[in-house]
Order: structure tokens, then C-alpha cells, then sequence
């Protein structure tokens, strides 16, 4: 069942000062949302809070801070209850090698943003809306979860990670009211993004992926790639025997190693 913008009330975001996490702020509170907005970094926050229409709650924190989290969501909740939906869009990537042992702080790093973030989001959410019989856990995957890419094994990994853990959540909020969706965005023009130096087609501008995302998490379908053309890509990737995939992929390009995360 589509819901209307009349219907839609509260929304809690995390990663929401950049990005698709912007992006999505900006169209729900076009949508006359009131927004929970969680990131690491204050003056970005403060900045969107600002000029976003309407009345904002801020909560400057790192998702792998379990503790502020669930104090994010205690405040967010005594001031309205149970929100409609919660978007657990942070993450974080990097390129990683195994042979460099260094690379273990950013692999950590990577999951903790990337898997144990969407738990320690949508944790202090769950009995609540479970409660309430209602409401959205959207998680934010990647096409980059379907097969392991070189140069890529945290970045892959906690996005196959995410994509099972949602689906497994998925299954336990099974005819409570909750529904839980997960999205796997392709290429879209981020920050993130934004340092690669291979080709990324299909690429879409962070408000056209944010309006389609939307359009998804409305319908409470349990899984969407955004854009759907990655979807086919991903696809046919998963199809490819591995001699052929292996020999295709060596040869791909490779997010840099190093990278602030």
C-alpha cells in the first residue's frame, strides 16, 4: 500500500549530512516530514537543519556510538513517538588489501559503520514500532553486496553483510506492521563517489536517487536497486560463472586505499 505525504509524519536518518542521507532529508521535509538527522559532523548538520523547511531535530554522533544512538532515538521519540520510518544510510568505503595488514583498522571501521551501524540504528526502534504495529526500517545497501570486488573486500563484504542481516530482520518483523526494506543504490554522485576514477554508469544525481528511494520505501517493497538498471547488471554479474567474473573483474578499476573514513 502506497502512503500519501499527508500520512507521513516522522523520519529518522542517519549519514544525513551528505549524500543520499542529504538528499533524502531535503525530499522528506519537502514532504513536510518533521526529520531526525544523525552524522558525525555538527556544522553540516546545523547548516541543513537551517535550511530545511520546517522544524529539525539534530543529533551529532557516529552510528558505531551505540550508546548516543539510542539517546538520539529516546529524544526523538519523547517528542512524538514511533516515527514512520528509519533510514540507516551511513556508511563509509575505502579501498582495502589483505596483503597490506595495515588496512585491518579500515576493514574494522568499514563494518562497524556499515553492519553494526544499521543494528545499533534501528535497535532502540524496534519494540516501539513493533509496538505501535507500524512503520519503515529502511537499511541502505549497495549493488556492491551482490559479488566481491577487487580492491573493495570491506566495502563488499559489509554490503553482502547488510543485505543478509536485513533480510533476516526482515523475516522476524514478519506480520508485526513493521516492514523493513532494503535498498542497493548503484552509482550515485556523492561524496563518495566522487574519488573514483572509474567508470560508473548509470549514475544518478543524489536528489533523482532520494526521490526514487522514496518511492520504494512508500511502497514497502522489501527489496529495490536504485537505479533499476543496476539491478539488471547486478543480475547478470550474479550469473556469470566465476572463471569469467574473475578474468572480467581483475581488470576493473579500484577505490584508493588510505582515504579519511
Amino acid at each position: 500500500m502506497t502512503r500519501d505525504a499527508d500520512d507521513l509524519h516522522r523520519v529518522f536518518i542517519t549519514g544525513a549530512s551528505s549524500g543520499i542521507g542529504e538528499a533524502l532529508a531535503r525530499h522528506y521535509a519537502q514532504r513536510g516530514a518533521v526529520l531526525g538527522l544523525v552524522a558525525r559532523r555538527r556544522e553540516q548538520l546545523e547548516a541543513l537543519q537551517r535550511e530545511l523547511p520546517g522544524t529539525h531535530l539534530i543529533y551529532p554522533a557516529d552510528v558505531t556510538d551505540a550508546e548516543a544512538l539510542a539517546a538520539a532515538a529516546r529524544d526523538f521519540m519523547a517528542q512524538g513517538g514511533p516515527p514512520d520510518i528509519v533510514i540507516a544510510n551511513a556508511g563509509v568505503s575505502a579501498g582495502t588489501l589483505t596483503e597490506y595488514g595495515a588496512d585491518l583498522a579500515a576493514f574494522r571501521r568499514i563494518f562497524a559503520v556499515n553492519v553494526a551501524g544499521i543494528f545499533a540504528t534501528f535497535s532502540p526502534f524496534v519494540a516501539p514500532m513493533r509496538g505501535a504495529g507500524r512503520g519503515r526500517l529502511v537499511g541502505i545497501a549497495s549493488v556492491a553486496g551482490i559479488r566481491g570486488l577487487p580492491g573493495a573486500g570491506a566495502y563488499s563484504a559489509s554490503k553482502a553483510a547488510a543485505i543478509a542481516y536485513l533480510e533476516s530482520l526482515r523475516v522476524e518483523l514478519h506480520g508485526s506492521g513493521v516492514r523493513v526494506v532494503t535498498i542497493c543504490p548503484g552509482y550515485i554522485a556523492t561524496p563518495m563517489t566522487a574519488v573514483n576514477t572509474y567508470p560508473m554508469p548509470f549514475m544518478l544525481p543524489a536528489d533523482v536517487a532520494a526521490r526514487r528511494m522514496a518511492r520504494v520505501i512508500d511502497s514497502g517493497r522489501s527489496y529495490a536497486v536504485v537505479p533499476w538498471q543496476m539491478g539488471v547488471v547486478a543480475k547478470l554479474l550474479r550469473m556469470l560463472p566465476n572463471p569469467v567474473f574473475d578474468f572480467l573483474f581483475s581488470r576493473a578499476g579500484r577505490k584508493p586505499r588510505g582515504l579519511d573514513i
